[in-house]
């Protein structure tokens, strides 16, 4: 993230998790939380993969030397650990988040709104502070979000924090050109950027890139959230912004040429580009649908991203909740009679700027745009409540910009009775992968599509008609990802040259990639949190605040950091790496007894 989520949504569920275990406990040997036989210590479960057993060692040990009777319930792979977390087994979860839109209403809102799309939770108190901070500035939200984090850690103690991570990546060198190599604080690797050292490559070879996981939820954007499909969604489908390095809103490289805020805050306004068509795949390689992406699919993809209830299982419709309506724009003196927020400028102005051309007709039918003729498609955007963290939320995955007519071609269910068993939607992951089922029906607006996939690998093709001609036309027609599913394979894999580039290199991996000389490493401090997340509906955790509290008061991040040789760094909650609240967890033993004690004193 995700970021997204990995493995559960990031790169930012776009949002990432990050899962760790250790050895494997059998079903038998899973505890369920209540005291234990010696009525001292109490036994809990922690859930987590087994693909990191070091933070759940450390967390067993914090745990145990506070009271607890720690069993693990390790899953080898992510199906089956979202099994168990959906089925409740488990009273603490190994979690993470990372925060991909760069925005802090993005690191709350699915995750501890009631309703939200990953939330497991239901509170008044916390939803009012998330709705109260959306609205507000930076100047105004931070004592608003450390009020919620107040609440959420240490008054409730719905979450137990253990560290941010630092953004990773490495890449072989010798093959891949340096500056084309971008590592982004949050968002994903941009693919169309790639490129060998050897331009004579392009058409020839693949970039070899890796991924843990083959499974991918779904390539309809606003169907998943999740580390599977994050990074993909993000290169298959523009969207209207973009997220510079830093997490500065820009249009460089969206379908936007533009953007401009209206007095207000609630009317937000995009002037299109007209050199995109989506790609479709035939025979295995892409080529030009001869249809370009305008405002129908626009107004169509952003509609259908608000709306709940417009696909089946729908995983991100909180992120675009505040969206009331996006409309088609066809007369520029309404451009020219309101003014840019902060600004005595007009949004038509603001629109205009660095256009080679100025706005001489606005168009209805994208066919008829024409930027060097200066004919133009503007899309308004309006949300419920001045907003401007909308625009955040329009660079991540779930708002990429799908082709109105296919989608509506494939999707004729009855969204209320789609059966999951017969009906086929948009995206779904078993039509690219190679078999009886294989039926590619992705019709993609960014610059790469999918071609197809096995549990080996998948392979994306260059889109003959995104930006032709610009700066922004992918470098190289084939992209290749490596499923592989451990950190150590993947590096074997990027030193033996079998993949060329290692994204998320775990921090105690870093010395091996500085010393060797093929190799290049880069990092950035991130979004990504990881935390534990409290079971909250059928075990005694989900009744206890004293109980929770005497796990979050266990927790010692000193303990991870110097195993990670202070290549982590401290975190209250999921907003961390992007408000400074001044709030800060202590581990505190005495604490951590007093509240087991407290629960303890009444069951009795």
């Amino acid at each position: 993230m995700k970021k997204k989520r990995k493995l559960l949504i990031p790169a930012i569920l776009g949002v990432s998790l990050m899962l760790s275990g250790c050895t494997l406990t059998t079903k038998d040997e899973q505890a369920h939380s209540k005291p234990s036989g010696d009525g001292n210590r109490f036994d809990i479960e922690l859930l987590a993969l087994s693909s990191g057993e070091t933070d759940a060692n450390i967390v067993r040990d914090q745990l145990t030397k506070n009271g607890f009777n720690v069993k693990l319930n390790l899953q080898p792979d992510f199906g089956s650990y979202k099994a168990q977390q959906d089925a409740g087994n488990f009273d603490i979860v190994l979690s993470g988040w990372t925060t991909v839109t760069g925005n802090p209403d993005y690191a709350v809102r699915s995750l501890f709104k009631t309703g939200g799309d990953y939330s497991i939770m239901a509170d008044k108190e916390i939803d009012e502070l998330i709705e109260k901070a959306s609205t507000q500035t930076q100047g105004q939200y931070t004592d608003t979000y450390k009020q919620l984090e107040q609440k959420l850690v240490f008054d409730k103690a719905y979450i137990a924090p253990l560290f941010t991570s630092i953004k990773s990546q490495a890449f072989n060198q010798e093959v891949l050109k340096k500056d084309a190599v971008r590592l982004s604080k949050s968002r994903s690797l941009p693919w169309e950027e790639l490129d060998f050292n050897d331009a004579g490559k392009r058409a020839k070879e693949p970039i070899i890139l890796q991924s843990p996981i083959p499974t991918l939820t779904s390539l309809d954007p606003i169907k998943g959230n999740d580390g599977s499909i994050n990074i993909i969604n993000t290169n298959m489908y523009v969207r209207l912004l973009n997220l510079t390095d830093d997490d500065k809103l820009t249009a460089e490289g969206s379908l936007s040429y533009n953007f401009a805020i209206a007095e207000g805050n609630t009317d937000y306004y995009f002037i299109l580009r007209d050199d995109i068509n989506f790609a479709q795949i035939k025979d295995k390689l892409a080529v030009d649908t001869g249809e370009r992406v305008g405002a129908d699919d626009v107004i169509f993809s952003l509609q259908r991203a608000k709306d709940k209830n417009s696909v089946p299982n729908h995983r991100t419709y909180t992120l675009h909740e505040h969206i009331k309506n996006v409309e088609l724009v066809t007369d520029p003196a309404v451009l020219d009679s309101i003014k840019q927020t902060g600004s005595s400028e007009t949004v038509k102005s603001g629109l205009e700027k660095g256009l080679g051309a100025k706005i001489s007709a606005l168009v209805p039918d994208k066919k008829q745009a024409n930027s060097k003729e200066g004919k133009y498609q503007v899309v308004k955007l309006t949300t419920i409540n001045p907003f401007p963290q909308v625009l955040n939320y329009l660079a991540h995955q779930s708002a990429g910009i799908v082709s109105k007519k296919q989608v509506e071609s494939i999707n004729k269910y009855d969204v209320a009775k789609f059966d999951v068993n017969k009906d086929i939607p948009y995206g779904d992951q078993n039509t690219v992968t190679e078999g009886a089922k294989y039926n590619n029906t992705l019709f993609t607006s960014g610059p790469y599509i999918l071609s197809y996939k096995n549990d080996y690998e998948a392979i994306f093709q260059k889109n003959p008609a995104y930006m032709a001609g610009t700066k922004h036309e992918p470098k190289v027609n084939t992209i290749k990802t490596r499923f592989i599913k451990d950190a150590d394979s993947s590096l074997s894999a990027l030193r033996s040259g079998e993949i060329h580039l290692f994204y998320s290199v775990p921090e105690t991996k870093f010395d091996i990639v500085k010393n060797d000389s093929k190799l290049s490493l880069q990092t950035t401090p991130s979004n990504a949190v990881s935390y534990l997340l409290f079971n909250t509906k059928n075990r005694e955790v989900a009744k206890s605040a004293d109980l929770r509290k005497a796990v979050l008061y266990s927790i010692n991040q000193d303990e991870f950091l110097a195993y990670y040789k202070n290549n982590k760094f401290k975190a209250v909650s999921t907003l961390s790496p992007i408000v400074q609240t001044g709030l800060e967890l202590k581990a505190d033993a005495g604490k951590a007894k007093e509240f087991l004690n407290a629960y303890k004193a009444g069951k009795k």
